[in-house]
């Protein structure tokens, strides 16, 4: 493994001395930064960095990159996203354009049961193969990290399917990969009278099957109206929690439904969507090890409304960014579009997204301690940029990718 020397760096971003796990409240708004800098990647971490003027003069290397005019950030975290799935959806968009809700569309057997349905012709191969590409295209765009959720299968063998794929991912891609069972998506259309039979079958058989292969890192319900209930979801959590899956919710996307409060009593490490939280839930995610995740894909996509992220900082809680990469309401792993959204959309400063789509989007994938902030010793996944102006700029400069060179476990990809 070559080691790597990046030298007159414009700015290297979150550098940090005395690395954290996250980032809460005010500290969100704090980015060190070293401006004139080199860093120094040796065995696939990060060995050293500091001011050019600094730099130790028998400071060698096997590769020497110049970043004049440039700067160097640690590569996006995207701690949510179902980029493995079968096939596109483009004709449901357009029954969004016409005015058709989610729930809308779901009821008439669209979204998650499209794709649950497609899955059925879809092969592992295939599956893979397609994952491949989207793995490509958000690695290009400065994305290192990335959590894969399963969820369109909705029987114990597609389930499986998916997750066998996101395992093959593990073994093909310089990506860090973090693998979530999502069996409680949806409910199936043979159950829609009969919901409790499914969340059984998700409890008594995919469960056991995948803690018994390794499969899944962890375990994710869809607590949502029109979904599962807050009942379900605990059934199904206790169930996983026995085999060692810790949980991550999809909670109040749809309407307050208790999916937060939920996951804070079953120590979920992420809540995600979050578009209607109010003081309560907010006051619920206090003093907790659970992290808001906002995914701004997706609300945008669909017209929803914008969870209140300006607030939850302002109360003293972290926030994380993530895609929601998925084929039927938010389909792109574009994480420096996320980088704008949450500028633009959710009064974010550019500092305070910064860390919520690095730094805070590892822990809500819990792997903070490895990735998500330049610090010595942590794993040598970083992106240098085009030549910018300012750290500003990269939210700013919306819709164009501003990414020159990925580099993942210290090699360049």
């Amino acid at each position: 493994m070559n080691s790597i020397l990046i030298k007159n760096i414009k700015t290297l971003v979150l550098a940090e001395e005395k690395p954290g796990l996250l980032k809460r409240g005010k500290e969100m708004a704090d980015l060190p930064c070293i401006q004139n800098a080199y860093l120094k990647i040796e065995k696939g971490k990060i060995a050293s960095f500091g001011r050019m003027e600094a730099i130790p003069i028998d400071l060698h290397s096997d590769q020497t990159l110049d970043a004049t005019g440039k700067m160097v950030f640690p590569a996006f975290c995207d701690s949510h996203t179902h980029l493995v799935y079968p096939a596109s959806r483009e004709i449901e968009y357009v029954d969004k354009i016409k005015g058709l809700s989610y729930e809308e569309i779901a009821k008439r057997g669209g979204g998650i049961l499209n794709s649950a349905k497609k899955m059925k012709e879809t092969s592992l191969a295939e599956l893979v193969d397609h994952a491949i590409e989207r793995l490509e295209e958000i690695k290009n765009m400065g994305t290192g990290a990335v959590e894969i959720k399963s969820g369109y299968g909705l029987d114990t063998d597609e389930e499986l399917k998916m997750l066998y794929a996101i395992r093959k991912l593990k073994e093909l891609s310089p990506l860090t990969i973090k693998s979530t069972f999502l069996g409680a998506h949806s409910i199936p259309a043979q159950y829609r009278n009969n919901q409790s039979e499914y969340v059984d079958i998700v409890i008594n058989e995919m469960i056991p099957q995948v803690a018994g292969e390794g499969l899944a890192d962890y375990i994710d319900v869809f607590c949502d109206k029109g979904f599962f209930t807050v009942e379900d979801t605990e059934r199904i959590l206790m169930a996983g929690m026995k085999y060692g899956l810790r949980p991550k919710i999809h909670a109040n996307e749809l309407d307050y439904s208790g999916g937060i409060q939920v996951g804070v009593k079953y120590n979920a490490l992420s809540v995600d969507h979050l578009e209607y939280t109010g003081d309560a839930e907010i006051e619920e995610l206090k003093n907790t090890e659970t992290i808001p995740t906002i995914l701004p894909g997706a609300a945008f996509f669909l017209g929803m409304v914008y969870a209140p992220a300006r607030k939850m900082i302002d109360a003293g809680l972290p926030v994380a960014m993530a895609s929601d990469f998925n084929p039927g309401s938010s389909p792109s792993g574009n994480m420096q579009l996320i980088l704008s959204m949450a500028s633009i959309l959710y009064r974010l400063t550019p500092e305070e997204a910064i860390n919520a789509c690095t730094l805070n989007g590892a822990y809500a994938m819990g792997i903070s301690e490895e990735l998500g902030s330049i610090a010595i010793g942590k794993t040598a996944n970083v992106f240098i940029t085009k030549k910018i102006p300012t750290i500003e700029f990269m939210p700013y400069y919306y819709g164009s990718n501003k990414v020159n060179t990925v580099i993942l476990n210290g090699e360049i990809v």
